[in-house]
């Protein structure tokens, strides 16, 4: 029996591709590495500007708001002073109103009948009639003596009195007459008529306010036979 020959190793053979279209993607595949996503790679290359424009975008509309918020305060503290001060303008006119008319019906020398008085910023007009210019003059000066008084303007009337109406009444009577005017107004209750001498009544007493005062001259110097009225009476207010 002859002897076996050496058995030789099993070689795989590999078939080449059939052409070159299928080498060109075999390279391809072999170079390819997977990557992320489109857009993941977008959120994160774009993310932190994003966070940075919009935090951006926040301050600058609260830059603005508290701008609005700012001026809106300025505003509305502007009205507040000015209201405030328009009111202190009103209060300061109506009492040297008060004072000037005060002034016009009680002051010796002279005086005033239908006396009215408008006061616009300090600024004083007075109305009424005097017996004389002289007396218009004086009226005037008096007027200007009144504290924070800046301008007078006399729209006085200038008319003689009546021979009749010259004639004096009786100081009996005409004291009676004032005193029955003066109950007719309970604010009164605390005014006296302290004498009248030739028409002249003298009212003492005390009342609340200015108005009050002034109110009881008016009174006094509406009654008939009331030439000029003085006053004597005490109140709170200066």
């Amino acid at each position: 029996m002859g002897a076996l020959a050496p058995r030789q190793p099993t070689q795989q053979v590999v078939s080449a591709p059939s052409s070159g279209t299928e080498v060109a993607t075999l390279n391809r595949a072999a170079e390819f590495r997977p990557q992320k996503p489109h857009a993941d790679r977008r959120d994160d290359t774009y993310k932190p500007r994003r966070n940075g424009k919009l935090k951006k975008r926040i301050r600058k509309v609260e830059f603005y708001s508290m701008k609005r918020m700012a001026v809106t305060v300025a505003l509305v503290g502007t009205f507040v002073v000015a209201g405030a001060l328009a009111a202190s303008a009103d209060v300061n006119d109506s009492w040297i109103t008060t004072k000037a008319k005060i002034a016009l019906l009680t002051t010796d020398g002279f005086s005033v009948n239908g006396a009215n008085v408008d006061t616009v910023n300090g600024n004083v007009t007075i109305h009424g009639k005097v017996g004389t210019a002289e007396d218009s003059a004086k009226a005037e000066q008096t007027v200007r003596k009144v504290g924070g008084v800046k301008s007078v303007k006399n729209l006085l009337q200038v008319v003689p009195k009546d021979v009749k109406e010259l004639v004096a009444a009786n100081d009996s009577d005409v004291k009676d007459r004032v005193e029955a005017s003066l109950k007719l107004d309970a604010k009164m209750k605390d005014v006296n008529v302290a004498s009248v001498n030739n028409g002249v009544v003298l009212l003492s007493g005390k009342t609340d306010s200015l108005t009050e005062k002034l109110r009881a001259i008016e009174n006094a110097y509406s009654v008939s036979g009331v030439h000029r009225v003085a006053s004597e009476i005490q109140t709170t207010e200066n």
